[in-house]
């Protein structure tokens, strides 16, 4: 094992999807960690037993249309400071910052702009809109720089990524080029004191006069989203407007927030980053336990995050609070004091994303004094505002050390930075993580070494007998978005053994992100035997999840491949010029085109595949929809079988799903055990999808009544998980026994399609967390898929149980969707988990057929 790290606990109390680990903290004098472990917070727990997943729909069509990306200059022709005077939101009392004696987001825009008129250090931008539509402000503060100056820094910074190797020889570079740092503050917006803490920093570095100060802003660009979370921190909520919690959203980017935070990752290309969390006593401040990412350059990364934690240990410790005074514990670096539990696997994470943008160091701090949920109700505020001024303090620290260590070590960062860039542009070996590639952190062990074998390129194949050209387009945007090079075949080729046609797009792995792209597009890895637990999701192939095909080639070279650079996929959208119209149900937008389609009053029949044939006379609107959505209409001779009706859906879902349901252009009414025991009109909904926050055992007599002549007057329903299988269960409908896995278990699964309506052309692949199957299955039950035979896990995290049941082996070739009829209600059972946090997207159309499916016309 090497050489053994001292007291490395395994971490026994986490939160699955919560993002900070669950302490306890006590008044001055009492404070420790509480030691019972805690239930895994699961996707749409934190709603509560009967409280609906309910955004608004202006949220969602904010998400979904962009209008909250990211507007970050591109600085182009533009020195510093670029002074912009910001508008200030109404007061809002009501804002939940201000029982804690911090800053409301109302009073955020004042005090920048005052800060701007400080000196000629501060500037601001507006990184883009929440999904609440408040403005996301992102403050630079370096030394002046003239339009040239600012030209020139934009030229480093450019070769450093593109053309590394003389980047490296470049002593331009190494003398003048300023370092970027990045401080995100407040992604949950119930942890609130990383805002207060920039802002006080922003202040003092407008005003410092001394060498240290002056010498810093001279070499480097300091940039600090103040709160990337308004949302939140005005409602004292984790999650945005739309219930999204935005720490786990990079890669999906499903949220505006999330997009602007890419956005900075591309553009000012930190170096070093720290993301300021809440709450952990003491203090925790990564790098993390295994496993690690194998998609970073690990060598690299730990040595500076490793460096940087102790620094900011330091600083933090001695702030001079302790346990017994003020109930603040030392500081935990998990990396040297915990054996596993506190993982940096998943690339959805804000410092485990950056990375792959060229960051050295990045870093997770929760501060310790807990000041939200229970405590934020029942503490007295001077108690709550003694304890928020101590976090804002030790994020004040870790700041400050961050600051000191990026520039004591200004020209090796850089140097690090660039070497990441060389190695994915030469297509260069990883460097496994040891003492000597590392140096300076003890106790490396076999248990770190994660690194992967890089293919030579993918390819996302064009022409007839692929899967969905959306999908492909989708996917190709989505990469380009993150800054992945992807090139498009100008003539036919034949690479791995494959003969491709023209149009085809390729994705060279020798390119300076190729560990993201490879993060984003490889099937990922089985990590079940390696940990006993992982602190959130260990599964997420957009290659194997996104409905696209993708190839992997593993080696030889691309010289018989003429490509070029693209920088959007091509146009998809089609209507074929004579005929019935057929529109595959393959894609999310291919379903939203669909609905409509419906709204229009277009005719549609399903055709059996899961597809819809319309008439030639809808040829007009199919030219719209296939503009719109970039879908296409192939010709028919087909008929097509029962007419397919718009659907409007009653929805006890989790946030990511009622989001997911929207992109398919479903009308969505969110419902709960309190939303139909207050009175729901029933008329209003077509088919009721049920997997969070609904419970027909708690109904009233009123609301079980009409829940159940809903069912037995026709009105589908599709259930989900534990929740689903329980309400079907209950008004006994469906013959079918779930089975509850595992309920840490996640990660992308192989699955057989029985074919049909629900999962007709639908991938091999499916995701899971907490999966179940379904056994006893009684006359007319039809199994739509089920899990692979063997070990249906690809990659993710899936183990026994400790009685030995709830794993993998008991799941292969187990139901994991059902359909039939049954109490006179169409009804369709999942066990995977389809629209997961709004990621897997090449699944979402099976719930979407099924809801059209099970539909009452």
């Amino acid at each position: 094992m090497g050489i053994s790290r001292p007291s490395r606990p395994v971490l026994v109390t986490t939160a699955a999807t919560a993002g900070a680990l669950l302490f306890t903290t006590f008044a001055p004098g009492t404070a420790t960690a509480d030691p019972t472990p805690r239930p895994a917070v699961r996707e749409g727990s934190p709603l509560g037993a009967d409280r609906a997943a309910k955004a608004p729909e202006r949220a969602a069509e904010r998400a979904l249309g962009g209008t909250g990306a990211s507007g970050l200059d591109s600085g182009r022709g533009r020195g510093y400071p670029r002074e912009r005077k910001l508008t200030v939101p109404p007061e809002n009392p009501a804002d939940k910052s201000l029982k804690l004696g911090l800053t409301p987001y109302h009073g955020i825009a004042p005090k920048l702009n005052a800060l701007q008129r400080v000196g000629d250090r501060v500037s601001v931008e507006i990184a883009g809109r929440s999904t609440g539509g408040h403005e996301l402000y992102l403050v630079t503060v370096t030394a002046p720089e003239t339009a040239r100056e600012a030209a020139r820094q934009e030229r480093m910074r450019e070769r450093i990524e593109n053309a590394p190797a003389s980047a490296a020889k470049d002593k331009a570079i190494t003398s003048s080029y300023k370092t970027p740092v990045f401080i995100n503050n407040n992604i949950h917006g119930n942890e609130w004191e990383g805002t207060d803490a920039a802002l006080k920093l922003i202040e003092k570095l407008a005003k410092a006069r001394d060498k240290k100060s002056r010498d810093l802003l001279a070499r480097h660009r300091l940039y600090f989203s103040v709160t990337t979370n308004p949302d939140g921190r005005i409602a004292g909520t984790r999650a945005n407007a739309g219930g999204f919690d935005l720490n786990r959203d990079f890669i999906t980017a499903s949220q505006p927030e999330a997009r602007a935070v890419r956005r900075i990752a591309i553009d000012k290309q930190p170096a070093v980053m720290i993301d300021l969390h809440g709450y952990v006593n003491g203090t925790l401040i990564e790098p993390t336990t295994p496993p690690h990412g194998e998609n970073y350059e690990y060598d690299l990364f730990l040595k500076n995050s490793y460096a940087n934690a102790l620094g900011m240990e330091a600083a933090v410790n001695g702030l001079g609070y302790t346990e017994e005074k003020d109930g603040v514990l030392p500081a935990v670096i998990p990396f040297r004091d915990q054996e596993e539990g506190w993982d940096d696997w998943p690339p959805i994470f804000t410092p485990q994303y950056m990375p792959f943008h060229g960051a050295v160091a990045t870093h997770t701090i929760e501060f310790p004094m807990q000041v939200n949920n229970a405590a934020y109700e029942t503490q007295p505020v001077a108690e709550l505002r003694r304890r928020a001024a101590i976090n804002v303090d030790i994020a004040g620290a870790a700041m400050r050390a961050t600051l000191d260590y990026t520039q004591k070590h200004r020209t090796s960062v850089i140097a690090d930075q660039i070497e990441v860039f060389r190695r994915g542009a030469t297509g260069a070996e990883q460097v496994p993580v040891s003492e000597e590639t590392a140096p300076g952190v003890p106790g490396i062990g076999p248990e770190d070494v994660y690194t992967t074998e890089f293919p030579r390129a993918y390819v996302i194949p064009a022409g007839r007998g692929q899967r969905s050209a959306t999908a492909a387009a989708r996917l190709v945007d989505h990469l380009l978005a993150n800054d992945v090079r992807v090139e498009r075949a100008t003539h036919g080729f034949r690479l791995g053994g494959r003969t491709y046609a023209k149009g085809s797009y390729v994705v060279d792995m020798h390119q300076p992100k190729r560990g993201l792209a490879n993060v984003m597009l490889a099937d990922g890895r089985d990590i079940s035997d390696k940990v006993s637990t992982m602190y959130d999701i260990s599964g997420w192939s957009l290659g194997r999840l996104w409905g696209a095909s993708v190839d992997t080639v593993r080696g030889g070279g691309l010289k018989g491949v003429h490509a070029r650079v693209v920088h959007a996929a091509s146009d998809v959208g089609h209507v074929a010029p004579r005929g019935d119209l057929r529109l595959r149900l393959d894609d999310p937008r291919e379903v939203a085109a669909l609905n409509s389609l419906l709204a229009k009053g277009v005719t549609a029949r399903a055709d059996g595949k899961g597809g819809a044939i319309l008439p030639s006379s809808a040829r007009g609107a199919a030219k719209a929809a296939a503009k719109k959505y970039g879908v296409a209409f192939d010709a028919t001779r087909a008929k097509g079988r029962e007419a397919l009706h718009r659907t409007r859906v009653a929805a006890a879902v989790t946030p990511g799903e009622l989001f997911a349901l929207r992109e398919m252009g479903f009308d969505v009414e969110p419902v709960s055990t309190a939303v139909l025991n207050a009175g729901f009109d029933w008329r209003k909904a077509d088919a009721l999808m049920v997997s969070a926050g609904l419970d027909r055992a708690k109904l009233n007599p009123a609301a079980k009544s009409a829940l159940d002549a809903f069912l037995a007057g026709g009105g589908g329903l599709v259930g989900r998980g534990a929740a689903g299988a329980a309400l079907n269960a209950d008004a006994g409908l469906l013959a079918a026994e779930p089975v509850e896995g595992n309920g840490d278990a996640n990660g992308v699964v192989r699955v057989s399609n029985a074919g049909g309506t629900i999962t007709g052309g639908a991938p091999g692949h499916s995701f899971v967390y907490s999966p179940s199957w379904f056994t006893d299955l009684g006359p007319g039950v039809r199994v739509e898929q089920r899990y692979g035979t063997g070990d249906p896990l690809l990659s993710g995290h899936w183990r026994a149980t400790e009685d030995g049941s709830g794993g993998p082996a008991d799941a292969a070739g187990r139901a994991s969707v059902v359909s039939g009829s049954a109490g006179g209600a169409d009804v369709v059972l999942f066990g995977t988990e389809p629209l997961f946090r709004a990621h897997p997207k090449g699944v979402f159309p099976q719930v979407g057929r099924a809801l059209l499916s099970v539909a009452r016309s």
